[in-house]
């Protein structure tokens, strides 16, 4: 009867100890998960002081993690929907329906406000490949280079596109520039949910094969002036495109970390003063990055060992 005794608490003790080692991964998960609400509070407290209306769409693309404001609402996009059209350029070259070679006319009647550098151009004439416009409509946001792009693939093609992926709310209906069709209410839209699950399709090949893939998020991670490149510290890669307009700000993008690289989709609309929204843009794209730049660095107990 005693070795009985013995046996079965020798048996409950190693059991015992059994469910504390299982338990130990889940004390880091916990301290973990202790940072993800400390980042949910304090994105809550900037949406609850800001003046104005704020979307948000955030995805750990290691973990599948995600932290979400108003990411169903609907936000004029700016320049950020020439996200949608440089997937449709790249897609119709991966179709060879154009080659990115292939040169296009700038004619004078072409000629929008909003850009740096074709507006100013083409005197008497001008050619330009299709590759040089994505850079100029990517970088410098060139409203005259965006235009030529959605003459070549046209405006429909970009719509049916995002329809077939599922993405209803994200729509360019209007070229850049047009205040007729924006006083008609025909406004460039989408949500920072969909804005992010099309980042994420192209940066999981699902949209474009790896070579047009690879040239998509190396043009937009071309530097330029962004509330999200500003955001984090020099030499780390931000492939985004921002958007203003009068009340609006905007920024979508992935941050390229090793471990932990993220999408972050931030949507501002009804803005007070105008220079808040980038503000607010930059601020939240440096707590995100301190958050998984902090996962990224430590091991799974927290230690971070900084290189000397």
């Amino acid at each position: 009867m005693r070795f009985r005794e013995n046996y079965f608490l020798a048996l409950l003790t190693c059991l015992a100890i059994f469910l504390i080692c299982l338990q130990l991964p889940g004390k880091a998960e916990d301290k973990i998960r202790l940072l993800e609400n400390r980042l949910v509070e304090q994105l809550a407290a900037i949406n609850d002081s800001f003046d104005g209306v704020l979307g948000l769409a955030v995805k750990d693309l290691s973990t599948g993690k995600t932290f979400f404001i108003n990411e169903n609402e609907s936000f004029p996009q700016a320049s950020s929907i020439k996200i949608a059209i440089l997937l449709e350029v790249l897609k119709q070259a991966e179709e060879k329906r154009l080659q990115l070679e292939d040169f296009i006319e700038l004619k004078p009647e072409d000629k929008v406000g909003g850009g740096l550098i074709l507006a100013y151009l083409g005197r008497p004439s001008l050619k330009i490949s299709i590759y040089d416009l994505c850079v100029l409509m990517v970088v410098l946001s060139d409203n005259t280079a965006t235009n030529l792009l959605i003459d070549q693939v046209g405006m429909e093609s970009v719509n049916k596109r995002l329809e077939s992926l599922g993405l209803p709310s994200t729509r360019l209906k209007r070229k850049m520039m047009d205040l007729t069709a924006a006083a008609e209410g025909r406004e460039n839209i989408s949500t920072p949910v969909e804005m992010m699950k099309l980042l994420e399709r192209i940066w999981q090949g699902k949209i474009l094969k790896s070579e047009y893939r690879q040239q998509f998020f190396n043009l937009l991670a071309l530097p330029k002036d962004s509330p999200l490149q500003r955001a984090v510290p020099e030499g780390t890669i931000v492939a985004d495109k921002p958007g203003e307009l009068e009340a609006v700000r905007c920024d979508s993008g992935i941050v390229i970390l090793k471990h932990h690289p993220y999408l972050i989709c931030v949507m501002t609309t009804y803005l007070l003063s105008e220079t808040e929204g980038n503000t607010v843009i930059t601020k939240i794209g440096r707590l995100v990055f301190n958050h998984f730049d902090r996962l990224e660095r430590s091991s799974k107990y927290g230690r971070i060992i900084s290189e000397r």
